[in-house]
């Protein structure tokens, strides 16, 4: 075994292994909010089989795909009311009854941008910190009390 290490042909075989191993890009997961916003935007373009496959599995054993596209269709109205781009509006926590924390992504339309509110935010919600799949989506709208 010792000598099979001293050949040449075994460390041009291990160098260039080592080569290739270190010059193979690895994936990296995407984050929530590009989670999020890849769903949010497969919505809005009509891609519903895109965002469903997005969904925790939890959430699809609940809603079939013809339930998914009649959830969607209150953001898909709004995006037809105020244009397709979408900007994050804020992130943080929730905490449940049960004191589950929810990590969630509110966005909104790039047409209410100068509004000291948005009409509306398109929110996601995920497990926790680590997961990927999304946990429960919709549209909150914003307060729109007047201040005295």
């Amino acid at each position: 075994m010792n000598k099979f290490w001293r050949s040449r042909g075994a460390r041009r075989v291990v160098v260039l292994l080592v080569v290739l191993l270190l010059a193979v890009p690895t994936v990296a997961r995407p984050s929530q909010v590009q989670v999020a916003r890849q769903f949010l935007l497969a919505v809005l373009r009509g891609e519903y089989k895109a965002a469903y496959a997005l969904l925790a599995p939890e959430l699809q054993a609940s809603m079939t795909p013809r339930q998914f596209r009649a959830a969607a269709q209150p953001l898909i109205a709004q995006s037809r009311q105020r244009g397709r781009p979408i900007d994050l509006y804020k992130l943080g926590y929730r905490i449940g009854e049960a004191n589950d924390v929810r990590n969630f992504y509110s966005f909104m339309f790039k047409s209410d941008t100068l509004a000291r509110l948005p009409q509306v935010q398109l929110d996601v919600v995920f497990r926790d910190s680590t997961a990927t799949h999304i946990l429960s989506f919709g549209l909150i709208p914003a307060p729109q009390s007047k201040r005295k």
